[in-house]
């Protein structure tokens, strides 16, 4: 089961993207600030982190720097709506895997699981 972390609004709110993750053996736990995420990571380990664009406490591309100094390792896609040129100036050198739009759907989840599991198998087959 591939554990992923999904910071931002409870992700029931997104039933055709929480459904094809769950589909794809996606195991998904949702917290809600920033904070409680890095003090999630440093307890458990993750295969994923999904950020929205805006927590409460920080942005979501703030939340994935503070995140991988502590698990660099780390998977991590982000919620942005910026534009592709913004969202590689303000995401650059973090690695981040996807930039998810706003309203993440089926197609989004089935893609970012696809990605995962090719990174998953390169570093095991490695």
């Amino acid at each position: 089961m591939t554990q992923i972390l999904f910071a931002g609004r409870d992700i029931a709110s997104l039933p055709a993207f929480k459904r094809a993750i769950e589909e794809s053996g996606g195991q998904v736990t949702c917290l809600v600030s920033g904070r409680q995420v890095i003090d999630a990571v440093s307890e458990r380990n993750f295969d994923l982190l999904i950020a929205e664009e805006s927590l409460g406490d920080m942005s979501g591309i703030n939340l994935i720097e503070a995140v991988v100094t502590r698990q660099p390792m780390l998977n991590c896609a982000v919620v942005s709506s910026l534009s592709p040129d913004d969202y590689h100036e303000a995401s650059e050198g973090l690695g981040i895997l996807m930039q998810l739009p706003a309203e993440p759907g089926r197609e989004e989840a089935e893609a970012l699981m696809n990605h995962l599991k090719k990174i998953q198998s390169f570093k095991v087959g490695s």
